[in-house]
């Protein structure tokens, strides 16, 4: 339905759900305009979607969702970046834990406690290192933490994983590919272990029924009960995973 003076007015903003997060996205009318151009103003206002004269709305949502991951990039690069620079809080596993350098030149990253008792990783290394360091570290976590998980899913079942693989996936946490290789994104490890946990779990219940029928989701609210409050935890917190590292 094309969009006229006066008849089919936008909506204020669209949302865009992906298996991240939900991106809400103002919609902005411009005559003028010549194509649909998505952009984030530099108030922080939040991402703008302008639609030209006779634009469509169904194609406005389409627009949105064929440049979500450019969008997820372009937040997860704003000035509020966590860099994991000396002094950056890290949410391991949802407990924030401060960088500090250990002054050591060599050893490992381990997680202890600040000279006041609060959760710190103690990092070796010289400081222009330890933001690729730490990123490292984290990858490693994440990826015991989920095959761990994901392991003790597929036993429950009978399921088998052929492999689990972490990367930096922008629109989604996890896939299940239908030769049973699991994928996932390595920032479940800065959420809380029962989000973690649900996304191995809804991983792994793939394996079994590759779709989301109502059989997949009683699979996996069988493996993980707290499946409700995650998927509603990552909804409302995902998109500011996006921002570390």
């Amino acid at each position: 339905m094309l969009l006229r003076p006066g008849k089919n007015k936008l909506p204020d903003h669209i949302e865009i759900e992906t298996d991240t997060s939900a991106v809400r996205i103002r919609l902005r009318a411009n005559p003028r305009a010549q194509r649909y151009l998505l952009r984030l103003p530099a108030d922080r206002s939040g991402p703008v979607l302008t639609v030209p004269r006779g634009g469509n709305l169904a194609r406005a949502e389409r627009f949105a969702r064929q440049h979500i991951d450019w969008l997820i990039e372009r937040l997860q690069d704003r000035s509020d970046h966590v860099s994991f620079q000396p002094g950056d809080i890290v949410p391991l596993r949802g407990d924030g834990h401060v960088i500090i350098p250990t002054g050591k030149l060599r050893g490992l990253i381990s997680a202890g406690r600040t000279q006041a008792g609060d959760p710190a990783l103690l990092v070796p290394g010289a400081d222009d290192h330890i933001p690729r360091k730490v990123t490292a570290w984290l990858k490693a976590q994440a990826r015991a933490d989920l095959t761990l998980r994901a392991g003790f899913h597929a036993r429950t079942i009978g399921g088998r994983i052929a492999a689990i693989s972490v990367r930096d996936t922008k629109s989604r946490w996890g896939s299940c590919a239908s030769n049973g290789r699991l994928s996932f994104s390595w920032r479940l490890i800065l959420a809380p272990p029962d989000i973690l946990d649900y996304v191995a779990a809804h991983e792994v219940a793939h394996l079994k029924e590759m779709n989301h029928s109502a059989r997949f989701w009683q699979l996996c609210e069988k493996l993980a009960p707290q499946t409700p409050q995650a998927r509603v935890w990552l909804k409302e917190n995902g998109l500011h995973l996006h921002g570390y590292g």
